[in-house]
């Protein structure tokens, strides 16, 4: 769907892609994450024809970005940070006449305008003036207008940006709800977003590709690894000691807290789950418990793994 290869882009005094290389299948979301500076924005506008790149190759369903621009620019959907809307325009009357720029047949457009106002879920807003809508409201009818042509692609950057969270997860079940008929690629600074819509995950630094993978993958690769937190009425020299014995332990902390009560925090081997062990050695001491859990890596700790340099 989406190739990318070797792709370098210099602007002056700065390279702010450094050969980077990608492949996007068609119905997947791909979230593309890196610092600010990463090359993030300027890789989405070259796939979308906005900038040349200095050197590579972008392809999108099979049509060159450098030769056939046109014909990309009609294969994909752009939502940019900011959305650009004529806020004095009514919200149907902007959809139309956005679908007609974007090549839709003049028949077929109530047919896309009733799609994407169902899609997006503003059909009680379609007749108020843009202006008059909330920073959520103008949000969808920014998706709504990158999807009224039917495109293969759609590049969303920074689509929930200012939204509150019930906006958020709304918005987070339209984005689901367009795959497996578009293919997306996401970029947002709101992790969990990311974690919780993408299907695979680009991380970017200083110009190139760092990590390519699930989300579930990543986490199980960080260095910083998951744990087993437990509350248990024990000596906490005797169970940091009890604990260390177990096959996959990396290391144990432990802190007391009030009425005899300890908390160890179990530090595992990388792909080790020791839940089960840890609850049979509990019960087997006759120690009381009242909490235990196991806490994975998150996104955002693969995320500051990799990019940590950059805050230095």
């Amino acid at each position: 769907m989406v190739v990318v290869k070797n792709l370098v882009k210099n602007y002056p005094g700065v390279r702010a892609l450094r050969g980077v290389t990608f492949d996007v299948d068609k119905g997947e979301i791909v979230g593309l994450l890196g610092p600010n500076g990463a090359g993030k924005s300027t890789t989405m506008r070259i796939i979308t024809s906005y900038v040349t790149p200095t050197s590579g190759e972008v392809s999108v369903s099979g049509c060159c970005v450098m030769r056939e621009s046109l014909e990309v620019r009609r294969k994909i959907g752009y939502m940019p940070e900011h959305v650009p809307l004529y806020k004095e325009m009514r919200v149907d009357e902007f959809l139309a006449f956005r679908a007609r720029l974007k090549g839709v047949r003049a028949r077929r457009i109530r047919a896309r305008l009733d799609h994407v106002i169902s899609l997006c879920q503003i059909a009680d807003v379609a007749r108020r003036v843009i202006g008059t809508l909330s920073k959520g409201y103008q949000q969808r009818v920014g998706l709504a207008d990158a999807v009224v042509h039917d495109p293969d692609l759609l590049i969303l950057d920074e689509p929930t940006i200012g939204l509150d969270p019930g906006q958020v997860r709304q918005f987070r079940e339209t984005i689901r709800s367009l795959s497996p008929r578009h293919t997306v690629i996401l970029s947002s600074h709101i992790l969990s977003e990311v974690e919780a819509v993408c299907s695979r995950v680009l991380i970017l630094r200083k110009g190139k590709i760092e990590a390519s993978d699930t989300p579930e993958n990543l986490k199980k690769k960080a260095a910083c690894g998951s744990s087993v937190h437990v509350e248990a009425q024990a000596p906490p020299e005797d169970l940091a000691a009890a604990l260390k014995q177990l096959c996959g332990v990396e290391d144990v902390e432990t802190a007391v807290l009030e009425n005899s009560w300890c908390r160890a925090v179990i530090f595992e081997e990388r792909g080790s789950d020791l839940r089960e062990p840890i609850g049979r050695l509990l019960l087997e001491r006759n120690w009381v418990v009242r909490e235990i859990h196991r806490k994975q890596a998150t996104l955002e700790d693969v995320f500051v793994e990799i990019t940590h340099e950059d805050r230095a």
